[in-house]
């Protein structure tokens, strides 16, 4: 039988270090979001009022708004074109062009976001592109889908492709085989893949900021407006409200990855 080790105290010790040092200023920041104090290092007592403030403020609604439908529309459309490119790195075999798409794919994976906005900027530019929701939602859709694409592409290159075999020789053709048995099984590394590139595009700043028109700034773009004339309590509130929805987000995104799983299991031995 074999014997399963005990965490030692220098693991312990440096497991709850390294989770306070990624967590403990969350915390404080979702904490101080309920200060009754204007001064964000002062505690004055618990409050609403910063909530209150937000909601009032007519800019970071339009903001939050503005970076809540570019996040949903960018993950989406990054989602389906990652998902097809994975597909054809995984399935086309060696086509020819493969290396130079696969390079093209992923560049943005370690291209500098400075370089990518400033790029993107100049083709909009030169396109005479008007430039507000659809060239940021342009921008992180070309930000985002290399990250959907890797996702995918490592959940296609574990699966067992006698399955697809399989249901080809019951009748099925490449394509019903594909939605019948393969996306099931693949429907988990979606759903994460869009919630990645969901919470990307809600975080970003930098190729937003090239790519954004007047009246269409994101929250991001935003807050840092906001928070170089000084920190005020309200932008804690901002962030604890985003703090939430990318939970709920993620306890979303699990739910259905589970319920996925569950389906594609029982479509395996089809």
């Amino acid at each position: 039988m074999r014997k399963v080790s005990r965490l030692s105290r220098f693991n312990i010790a440096s497991l709850a270090l390294g989770l306070a040092f990624l967590y403990l200023p969350i915390l404080i920041l979702v904490i101080y979001s309920f200060n009754a104090s204007r001064l964000v290092t002062v505690w004055g007592g618990w409050s609403l009022r910063w909530y209150h403030e937000f909601f009032n403020d007519r800019a970071m609604i339009e903001a939050a708004w503005m970076s809540l439908r570019v996040a949903v529309a960018s993950a989406t459309i990054a989602t389906l074109l990652g998902t097809l490119a994975a597909v054809a790195l995984s399935r086309g075999e060696r086509f020819r062009g493969r290396t130079l798409f696969s390079g093209m794919l992923y560049a943005p994976l370690v291209m500098p976001e400075v370089i990518t906005g400033l790029s993107l900027l100049l083709l909009f530019v030169a396109l005479n592109a008007e430039r507000g929701f659809w060239t940021v939602t342009i921008a992180h859709t070309t930000l985002t889908m290399c990250f959907v694409a890797v996702v995918v592409q490592s959940r296609l290159g574990s699966l067992d492709r006698s399955l697809e075999e399989a249901a080809m020789d019951l009748g099925c053709d490449p394509v019903r085989a594909f939605l019948s048995v393969t996306l099931p099984l693949i429907a988990p590394a979606i759903v994460a893949g869009w919630m990645l590139a969901f919470t990307l595009s809600l975080d970003d700043l930098v190729i937003a900021s090239f790519t954004t028109g007047p009246g269409s700034a994101t929250l991001p773009i935003r807050i840092y407006s906001e928070v170089r004339l000084g920190v005020k309590p309200e932008i804690n509130a901002i962030c604890t409200l985003v703090i939430a929805l990318i939970a709920v987000v993620i306890v979303m995104a699990s739910l259905a990855s589970k319920l996925s799983s569950s389906q594609g299991e029982s479509a395996a031995p089809l």
